[in-house]
């Protein structure tokens, strides 16, 4: 059974998968079945959580609902749709325009001040409108408005991740995925993230997926499901 919080969710699904298998070939004829028929529904505006153990598949399943990578067999539907189907262009076009990352390592240009770090992200996605207005938004949403000009190297792990966040969901994406953005953090800074993205789903009307095995964020979840070797176990 789903776990869902007391949180009413949408309805409306923005990611569901039909029987998803990933298979990789390994030494010889041997294969690894990384992904085993993963059968699952992502509501919009919601904050879902992927649980399980190092090698469970968690990044796997993000590189495939995320269009990173395609599955050796089934369906990924996103807003209904099957990208399972898609060139590697229109694939390219949905993560620019439509999806945001946030990764374990935070990967920020370190000539780059907070602030040019996300403004260098919207202009990657084309965004259209007010750059700087958007930068100075999203950096405030993170509590970094009072740090915009300084650079990754003067601020502190928990800090260097909100900057992360701030880039991901600059574009406006309509889902963001995060794979264990927590790891590298301590107990207080976990818990900032986490309530940020819980922030981010009200007034962003986000879909945040994230994966994590810290089971003292869990109860933060709309919604979970948990993985063990590759296949969806509850849920």
């Amino acid at each position: 059974m789903n776990n869902i919080s007391s949180k009413r969710v949408d309805d409306k699904m923005i990611i569901q998968t039909k029987n998803v298998n990933r298979i990789f070939p390994i030494a010889g004829d041997k294969e690894l079945h990384a992904l085993k028929n993963i059968n699952i529904d992502v509501p919009e505006k919601t904050l879902t959580i992927l649980k399980g153990r190092s090698g469970s598949g968690k990044t796997t399943l993000i590189n495939v609902l995320g269009a990173l990578d395609k599955p050796s067999s089934g369906q990924v539907l996103f807003q209904a749709k099957d990208i399972t189907t898609y060139s590697e262009r229109q694939r390219e076009k949905l993560r620019r325009e439509n999806i945001g990352f946030i990764f374990q390592s935070v990967s920020l240009i370190p000539i780059m001040t907070a602030a040019e770090n996300v403004e260098f992200a919207l202009r990657l996605s084309g965004f259209k409108g007010d750059k700087k207005e958007r930068v100075k938004e999203c950096l405030n949403l993170v509590g970094l408005g009072n740090r915009m000009n300084h650079m990754p190297q003067e601020l502190s792990g928990g800090e260097q991740q909100r900057v992360a966040i701030a880039r991901a969901i600059a574009h406006r994406p309509r889902v963001i995925f995060a794979d264990e953005p927590t790891a590298e953090l301590d107990s207080n800074a976990s818990l900032n993230v986490i309530k940020i993205f819980k922030e981010m789903v009200d007034k962003e009307d986000v879909t945040i997926i994230m994966t994590t095995h810290d089971m003292g964020l869990m109860e933060a979840g709309d919604l979970i499901y948990e993985l063990e070797d590759g296949e969806v176990i509850n849920g």
